[in-house]
């Protein structure tokens, strides 16, 4: 099954906007209690919410965070809301994951979204839980509470460390942060090749017309894809001795790549 690699955000006070956004190709669509919705409409926002028709198996939501004075009423909306996913910004205490799991009283996902430095750190903690699925990154926050530039030398660093720990626990490859400019799908598109360059499986957007420039950068090429099958081809004939593909060498890395093409194709095994 093909990993969401798009996640377009969504107003939750807009819902005029829902419909638009689940029809952008996006894989999934985040309704946003947070940053997006002002102090005074989030009550508001959680009601439309409740009251949407939607795919809830596309929908993420992102509440308020565990310090935030809306915490607490977003846990009691969690009860009631049928979205698949859940994102929990400015995550760092595994706690914070138990209250959700608790408030929503049925198997969900958890997105904890790494917005601080202390988050970075607990990450492999985070992802341990039984219900954190892969991590989200927070650059502007992120970079913020570092005292940096929003910028993408200055996070290396910190991008690259996040990935290195979802891997080591075994996670999905995490998501990574928006790309500010809106319609300036140039940028979109290097941002979203520097992210899957470093391991990143995915990321936030802002705007449907990101959508299509990101998941074109996170789809595998048609010759990444004919390769991939070619290589697993070779594998399962049982060929004796070294083989090779297009003057490589298979071996197990090589082998495990190609797998990973395909799983990102959405193919099986070839």
């Amino acid at each position: 099954m093909t990993l969401p690699t798009t996640y377009l955000f969504v107003p939750g006070d807009r819902p005029e906007r829902f419909a638009k956004a689940a029809g952008s190709g996006a894989d999934r669509i985040i309704l946003d209690l947070e940053d997006a919705v002002r102090p005074d409409a989030k009550a508001e926002a959680r009601a439309l919410i409740l009251e949407a028709t939607l795919d809830w198996s596309r929908i993420v939501v992102r509440i308020n965070d565990a310090a935030s004075p809306f915490f607490a009423d977003d846990l009691a909306f969690l009860g009631r809301c049928k979205a698949g996913a859940i994102m929990v910004p400015k995550a760092e205490k595994v706690e914070t994951l138990d209250k959700m799991t608790y408030a929503c009283g049925r198997d969900i996902a958890l997105l904890p979204q790494i917005e601080t430095v202390r988050g970075l750190e607990a990450v492999p903690d985070l992802l341990s839980h039984a219900s954190a699925r892969r991590a989200v990154f927070g650059h502007l926050d992120f970079a913020l509470d570092l005292g940096a530039a929003p910028e993408w030398e200055p996070l290396l660093y910190a991008r690259s460390r996040l990935v290195a720990l979802s891997r080591l626990v075994g996670a999905l490859p995490p998501v990574d942060s928006v790309t500010p400019e809106v319609r300036n799908t140039a940028r979109v598109e290097q941002d979203a090749l520097a992210a899957r360059s470093l391991g990143f499986g995915g990321k936030l957007l802002i705007h449907p017309a990101q959508v299509d420039p990101t998941a074109q950068v996170f789809r595998p090429s048609e010759a990444e894809i004919d390769w991939a099958r070619r290589v697993l081809g070779v594998v399962t004939s049982g060929a004796a001795g070294a083989v090779a593909v297009d003057g490589k060498m298979i071996d197990k890395p090589v082998e495990e790549a190609a797998r990973r093409i395909l799983a990102r194709a959405g193919e099986t095994d070839a």
